[in-house]
């Protein structure tokens, strides 16, 4: 556990670095929204960085698809194989704060009976990585995620979906290429072209 918080420590000092050098002007949260956006439309492969065999991801093509951006929402499924379930919704709020949803659905488009979980940035953050600690939505429906705390980082060559449970060793990191598009995957489950 120590290992992994000095780890983490690491890289968010070495991202405060990176911003650092080359800060744009503004919130850093328009600039990670701006980034994003320009991504929109495409698919990127991606992998569990520490994944365990028994992980429900271990062995499965992971695919991001920055499905649509429409003004201060973007939605971007999370494909696991051949399930379709899976959508972070990103929402920019007053204040330059960006919302972050998880919209998980059954094939038949109905919603699953744990969704719309996630969390509010805390501050508008930095260009390349935002923090959304668990809401109280989130509290509310699956109290141990209580103090879940996700992260995206964003740069020119990756985007990494990140989640760390206070009191468990084991955070789960996907990090995505994009450098290299792969071909879309079908719409996702509840949700129409």
């Amino acid at each position: 556990m120590k290992k992994l918080l000095i780890l983490i420590s690491i890289l968010i000092s070495l991202q405060v670095q990176a911003q650092r050098t080359s800060a744009p002007e503004g919130p850093g949260s328009l600039t990670f929204w701006e980034n994003l956006s320009k991504h929109c439309g495409k698919s990127f492969e991606g992998e569990m960085l520490n994944a365990s065999e028994n992980d429900q991801f271990y062995g499965k093509k992971l695919v991001m698809h920055v499905r649509t951006c429409e003004d201060g929402k973007i939605t971007v499924p999370f494909h696991v194989g051949d399930d379709h379930s899976r959508t972070w919704v990103l929402t920019m709020e007053e204040g330059n704060l960006i919302k972050l949803k998880h919209d998980h659905r059954h094939e038949d488009g109905t919603e699953d009976r744990v969704t719309q979980y996630g969390g509010l940035s805390s501050n508008t953050g930095m260009a390349k990585v935002q923090f959304f600690p668990a809401d109280q939505e989130t509290t509310d429906l699956i109290p141990y995620a209580a103090t879940n705390v996700w992260w995206i980082t964003l740069d020119d060559t990756s985007f990494t979906y990140n989640l760390r449970r206070i009191n468990n060793n084991s955070p789960i990191i996907v990090k995505f290429d994009l450098t290299k598009e792969v071909e879309t995957p079908p719409t996702p489950w509840g949700w129409e072209d």
